[in-house]
């Protein structure tokens, strides 16, 4: 068998795994809650504008009116369009249940019926940017899904929206939303870029309206004791003849 204690196995499994019947696993679900606790967290900060917030009381350095600032703040019946029903999509959604937020869903192998099972509404890519107020990214790296937030995409989304990226760097065309983000048009929380990191004369760095971190959502420090534990388990059920909790399938 192989228990891999991290995320995806596509590095290390190849056909000749299947071809001898190994059995493998992945504490790929252990690593999305972390990525997912990120994406709550920012979604949230992004409704109330905290990144601007604390950008304007800094550079003033007295009080100020939050509402006039920021007349358009809060979370109350805010739209989120989640961008695919991986792991750490579905664990989104689920962290999100508690608040008043409006969450519509693009998946394109997603059932209408699994989509109502989940409480949210199914939509299409153009739809869920043009009308969510943050778009937050969940897909997996493809040949499919490099640039599926290309210019003209960034351009359906709201003014003033926020889009998250916790997936991969190539999944948005970096050049459109450094563009849409110097004119101030849409903010943004991204943990990961394309390339990564970043030319050091990159605008994102400097930008007040974009929140940058270095690959930091998923799994750090006490968290990693999460995956450890994940594969031990698994280890355990292998040992007493069970199938994996979390197995990778063909």
């Amino acid at each position: 068998a192989v228990v891999h204690a991290a995320g995806s196995v596509k590095g290390l499994v190849t056909d000749a795994v299947w071809r001898r019947g190994i059995a493998v696993s992945t504490a790929a679900n252990a690593n999305a809650l972390p990525v997912a606790e990120y994406t709550v967290a920012a979604i949230l900060f992004a409704g109330k504008r905290v990144l601007a917030g604390a950008r304007a009381y800094r550079a003033a350095r007295e009080r100020l009116r939050p509402l006039e600032l920021f007349p358009d703040a809060g979370n109350y019946h805010r739209t989120v369009g989640i961008v695919g029903a991986s792991r750490v999509g579905r664990r989104v959604i689920e962290l999100l249940q508690p608040y008043d937020l409006r969450i519509l869903l693009h998946d394109p192998y997603l059932a209408v019926p699994e989509a109502g099972a989940l409480g949210i509404e199914l939509t299409d890519l153009d739809s869920l940017a043009a009308r969510s107020d943050v778009v937050s990214i969940h897909a997996p790296e493809l040949p499919e899904t490099r640039h599926l937030f290309d210019a003209a995409r960034l351009a359906r989304m709201r003014t003033g929206a926020t889009l998250i990226n916790t997936s991969r760097g190539s999944l948005v065309d970096t050049a459109a939303l450094t563009g849409e983000l110097a004119a101030g048009r849409l903010h943004a929380v991204l943990d990961v870029t394309d390339p990564e990191p970043l030319p050091a004369d990159s605008p994102l760095y400097e930008l007040p309206n974009v929140l940058l971190t270095p690959h930091l959502a998923g799994s750090l420090g006490n968290e990693l004791a999460r995956m450890t534990d994940t594969a031990i388990d698994e280890l355990e059920r292998y040992a007493r003849g069970l199938p994996f909790r979390d197995a990778v399938h063909p």
